[in-house]
């Protein structure tokens, strides 16, 4: 039985595959075109895979391209003269393998192999150059995993001479084409700041997973096991994981898998549900990254929070070291009015978890000191939630806990509010043995957390103030999220920043379904500074 696969490049042998067909074909053209063709995109995201895959395309429809499979990985640490000895003994072993492979091993080209030595980029642009001669008019293909690894000291000679060889005559150049895979761009690893030196490159993007690929790959699934997955699951697979390819294998493993589901039961979206929810909670090798990454410099939390919480965002600008960096680790990515976005809602909401703290401190003010009050007081007899209520409760709370928000550690005064309303209902909820999980419509400017709780769904949306016109668009934007989800009712919070804030409680009708809005004053400064 074939698996869904996330721990390394994948086979149609024994995973589940989305094909990609279409980008391996733009990348076979480009090939035949001698391009020097560069990709650099986040860890897990199917880069090896794709190449190894190119490559078999490649050879499949003409034996005339001798293809070289390169990684740097090991390299990093490794000094200059070192670099080039391992990189030539890995060359020598990939030229012997593939002429064994295709039975093209000569005398010639093994005496070439033992008399030739490379220890530097010059000696190796000549020995590339050499070894095109004895090769009966066949092209060299060379792909580079890991580029990132190569040793800093080597970067730029190495990457003067791949120039030098790309801009000679295309009849005799070799490598002929030539594949750069790896995370940082050239320009990031050209650390001097200086021009880069490699500035022919030809870059090529392999983008998340459509809706129809994540609909392939399920498709070759249900055929294999019979059993069937609704379109809804699907869809809100997708959506929540904006097709990035580690997510929604792993998604898909919980789903199939792990949470031992009958074959001959429907996956519908209540299984989703529990999958996704365990999603949200464990820890494997792609949030792992996230969360290392996003602690990688303390300026990231204020950008990425400004994006979550701020409908006029900010400008995808990849001049701005700290956006080229989060674009760089797949973090966040370039909205369609271009204005950045968090890549998809489940790194949304680690990195909400990844910043909020477990305890901050206020717990114990959730009610107030003359009141025999707890959580459980907001369900209903017959075990609903009394959404209202616990809100109301969360406004009192924070107006009670005044200036002492701003003493909560670590944490920036801009977006207490929102951490404080987060760690609220997300204490309730466990207590109550319910999900709560984000919903993110744009990538910007707006949270929705979805509450699914004895069977019924609650939502809130909140938001920072940033002004009356802003405030009204978003309670439509609320009332139509409201229809897609099939919802009456929802709850809208905004925090006030503002020096003289006003507080507001109100309930209207939007379009038929109810919308509660709550404008929270949040204090921005103690007492003792303001006067």
């Amino acid at each position: 039985m074939k698996t869904f696969e996330t721990q390394g490049p994948v086979s149609p042998d024994r995973n589940y595959v989305v094909s990609r067909s279409g980008e391996l074909s733009e990348f076979v053209n480009r090939v035949k075109q001698g391009r020097y063709i560069v990709i650099f995109a986040p860890r897990q995201t199917g880069k090896t895979t794709f190449f190894r895959w190119a490559l078999e395309a490649l050879i499949d429809e003409d034996i005339n391209y001798f293809p070289i499979q390169l990684d740097f990985e090991e390299y990093k640490n490794v000094s200059l003269s070192e670099f080039y000895d391992y990189l030539y003994q890995d060359i020598c072993r990939e030229i012997e393998n593939v002429c064994q492979k295709h039975d093209i091993m000569s005398d010639p080209i093994f005496q070439f192999l033992e008399s030739t030595n490379v220890i530097n980029h010059v000696s190796l642009r000549h020995f590339f150059q050499k070894f095109a001669n004895i090769l009966d008019n066949q092209r060299i293909i060379i792909i580079i995993d890991e580029f990132d690894g190569i040793p800093q000291e080597a970067v730029s000679d190495f990457l003067h001479s791949l120039r030098r060889i790309y801009l000679s005559d295309p009849e005799k150049r070799c490598p002929y084409s030539l594949g750069i895979v790896g995370v940082k761009s050239i320009a990031q690893l050209n650390y001097n700041r200086s021009i880069s030196p490699f500035n022919i490159q030809d870059e090529f993007a392999l983008p998340n997973f459509t809706l129809e690929q994540v609909r392939e790959l399920f498709a070759q699934y249900m055929d294999e096991i019979g059993q069937t997955i609704t379109p809804k699951v699907i869809e809100t697979l997708h959506k929540q994981t904006a097709g990035q390819p580690f997510l929604v294998n792993r998604l898909a493993q919980i789903l199939t898998d792990e949470l031992n589901i009958s074959k001959t039961e429907t996956l519908q979206m209540e299984h989703f549900t529990q999958a996704h929810t365990r999603l949200l909670r464990e820890r494997n090798t792609n949030i792992d990254h996230l969360i290392t990454n996003i602690r990688r410099e303390p300026r990231f939390e204020d950008i990425l929070m400004k994006i979550t919480s701020y409908e006029k965002g900010i400008g995808f600008n990849l001049d701005n070291e700290l956006i080229d960096e989060l674009t760089t680790y797949g973090i966040i990515a370039e909205g369609s009015d271009g204005i950045c976005e968090i890549a998809n809602p489940i790194y949304h909401h680690r990195i909400i978890q990844a910043f909020q703290l477990p305890i901050n401190g206020l717990e114990n003010d959730y009610f107030s000191d003359d009141s025999s009050s707890n959580f459980l007081d907001f369900l209903t007899h017959d075990g609903n939630i009394q959404m209202q209520p616990l809100l109301d409760n969360f406004q009192s709370f924070i107006s009670r806990a005044g200036h002492r928000i701003l003493q909560v550690p670590q944490t920036p005064q801009e977006f207490v509010g929102q951490y404080l309303l987060y760690t609220y209902l997300d204490q309730f909820v466990r207590l109550v043995r319910g999900t709560m999980y984000l919903e993110v419509q744009t990538g910007r400017g707006r949270i929705d957390l979805l509450i699914l709780h004895n069977q019924r769904k609650y939502i809130v949306e909140t938001k920072i103030w940033e002004g009356e016109s802003l405030y009204q668009v978003g309670k439509k934007q609320l009332a139509a999220y409201l229809k897609s989800e099939e919802a009456v009712e929802g709850y809208y919070i905004v925090f006030d920043h503002r020096k003289q804030p006003v507080p507001l409680v109100e309930t209207e009708i939007q379009e038929g379904l109810t919308i509660h809005s709550y404008v929270i004053p949040v204090i921005q400064e103690i007492p003792s500074q303001t006067q």
